[in-house]
């Protein structure tokens, strides 16, 4: 199992990929899964499923929100007094923000963007650091996007936030290698699950024509010609804390179908 033992933080756990990484974290065979996010009801869901997919996994459900250091801090604390380490960090949590063209941004709107992709990241990446010091290592994973290579309408305020975290991954990778302690990014593209095929059905309905065709389109631009799913990206995610990428850090993983280079 990728994770065999694992005790591993995820934040953000919503109805999209969140969720995803907690479940697939506890099917992999973490030890325990602490899970945080805003609203109670969510980690209530996101734990009976994590149960379904491996009950010997233990969970720590904590309401947190990222743009408060504090609240990060009880979370990292409490996952490591109950569970006595804190092997691996999933920073999921995101703001999307207000769409928008750059030259036309309402810029006061990005400040909440970039205080919970940015500084909320932060937060919750430095509430571990001081643990995997202590505990000879870690490792931390940032969930990115693929706007941040290739603009999409509207997407100005978040592309550039993400932006602003993959650089502060790398050097938070340069920084924490010495420790043991590495710093990856994943970056996603369309990811198939609730919010994405939710879209597709308003998209598909906006322009007046079936659902499929509108998929197929944004298909024909990945290399893989299909939308992956929020499960394949969970995957590629948890991939970059588990021991098998021991030797890899400060990296960007491309789990988005080929999206990158389309054909």
């Amino acid at each position: 199992m990728l994770l065999k033992d694992k005790v591993v933080i995820v934040s953000g756990i919503g109805p999209g990929l969140g969720v995803k990484l907690a479940i697939e974290a506890a099917r992999e065979g973490a030890r325990a899964v602490a899970i945080g996010a805003r609203t109670a009801e969510k980690l209530d869901d996101a734990e009976k499923r994590m149960r379904e997919a491996n009950a010997a996994c233990k969970v720590l459900k904590l309401v947190t929100d990222i743009r408060d250091a504090a609240q990060c801090q009880r979370l990292a604390e409490s996952t490591h007094k109950q569970f006595g380490r804190v092997d691996g960090l999933v920073n999921s949590a995101y703001f999307w923000g207000t769409p928008s063209t750059a030259e036309a941004a309402d810029l006061e709107s990005w400040k909440e963007v970039l205080n919970t992709n940015v500084i909320g990241t932060m937060n919750m990446t430095q509430a571990v650091v001081a643990l995997m010091k202590a505990q000879g290592g870690g490792a931390i994973v940032n969930i990115s996007s693929m706007a941040t290579i290739k603009p999409h309408t509207g997407e100005v305020g978040y592309a550039a936030s993400k932006g602003a975290m993959n650089i502060a991954s790398k050097y938070l990778a340069a920084e924490l290698g010495a420790h043991n302690i590495r710093v990856n990014v994943a970056r996603m593209g369309w990811m198939l699950g609730v919010p994405v095929q939710n879209y597709i059905s308003q998209a598909a309905k906006e322009q007046g024509v079936p659902e499929k065709t509108f998929y197929d389109a944004v298909a024909a631009n990945i290399a893989l010609r299909r939308l992956v799913s929020d499960t394949e990206c969970a995957r590629a995610a948890l991939f970059l804390i588990s021991d098998y990428a021991s030797g890899v850090t400060g990296a960007i993983l491309d789990s988005n179908g080929g999206e990158t280079f389309p054909p």
